[in-house]
């Protein structure tokens, strides 16, 4: 659906955007991580055909956004980070202003309707925009993303500035899009990608350092699985029996009936470590992976990359 191939953008001496390629399939939700200039929004930018690039290329449902615009944007629903709204008007009147705008070819009542439904506005629909809260605008910029239906949203730091309520319902919202939708979400809140997203891209310093499942990324930064379960029995047993288990490394007794296992990491062993607890008689009361959180990842990546352009500007 959206196919990005050897993107740069170059602002005098510095590479905002370097080099970098990534896909997303349709219905996917891509999360775009990264801290405060890392290189987000200009990729977003260049994505949705606001600015151009020094090289590369961007395929929106096949179609180039350099070199056929028109179509291109067509597919494309784009919600920067501040939604641009004419705050004067009502809500349903900057909708219809918009569709008339877009050229969109849906029935005009009903679409919006039916796009006011969609990011629950019904509500204020005759109320003048500059009256209404930031979580609001965020919905009502938003809805303009979504006139026409487009197969691709492309939304740029959208809970930026709203309260933890608003940003559950933004949340929320997006999720639901997702279904019926490609997204690509760009943000800096670790917990927001991680609740959200599919699949997440870390950039930074303009290139990407990692791109993964949600749950995989933590792994990837590993060298070794981990696995943590809470589990009765004596403890020599359930060391012995975990022990046994194919992709086992080691086992460490963490505290009384709690346990870590390091296995290999191309190796789920969970349902083999159920199946053999269960037949020593060892019930497991709790099972979860370990490792790395996000955000402790998200530190890792950004912080080893810091550590080599240090020591290659350094040689």
């Amino acid at each position: 659906m959206v196919e990005v191939k050897n993107l740069t953008k170059v602002y005098g001496n510095i590479k905002a955007v370097d080099d970098i390629s990534f896909s997303v399939d349709s219905g996917e939700i891509l999360g775009f991580l990264g801290e405060n200039g890392a290189g987000k929004s200009t990729t977003m930018n260049i994505i949705t055909g606001y600015i151009s690039s020094n090289s590369g290329s961007v395929l929106i449902d096949g179609y180039d956004i350099f070199k056929k615009p028109k179509a291109a944007k067509s597919k494309i629903g784009y919600l920067p980070e501040i939604p641009p709204l004419y705050i004067d008007m009502t809500v349903v009147k900057y909708l219809e202003f918009m569709f008339e705008l877009k050229k969109v070819k849906l029935p005009k009542k009903e679409h919006i309707k039916e796009v006011m439904a969609a990011v629950k506005i019904n509500d204020v629909k005759n109320r003048i925009i500059k009256n209404l809260s930031k979580g609001y605008r965020q919905r009502i910029g938003l809805a303009q993303a979504l006139l026409g239906n487009p197969p691709v949203l492309i939304l740029d730091e959208p809970t930026v500035g709203l309260d933890p309520k608003q940003i559950i319902e933004i949340r929320k919202l997006i999720r639901t899009l997702g279904k019926k939708h490609t997204v690509i979400f760009s943000s800096h809140v670790l917990s927001e990608v991680s609740a959200i997203c599919d699949r997440i891209i870390v950039i930074n310093n303009g290139k990407i350092v990692a791109d993964a499942k949600t749950e995989e990324l933590s792994n990837i930064l590993e060298s070794k699985g981990e696995l943590l379960i809470e589990a009765k029995g004596s403890q020599s047993t359930i060391s012995c029996v975990i022990n046994n288990i194919d992709g086992v490394k080691k086992v460490t007794a963490t505290k009384p009936n709690l346990y870590t296992i390091e296995h290999d990491i191309n190796t789920d062993i969970r349902e083999s470590v159920f199946n053999e607890m269960a037949k020593a008689d060892c019930p497991i009361l709790m099972m979860k992976k370990g490792g790395l959180s996000l955000e402790e990842s998200f530190l890792k990546l950004t912080s080893d990359i810091k550590k080599e352009e240090k020591h290659e500007s350094n040689n």
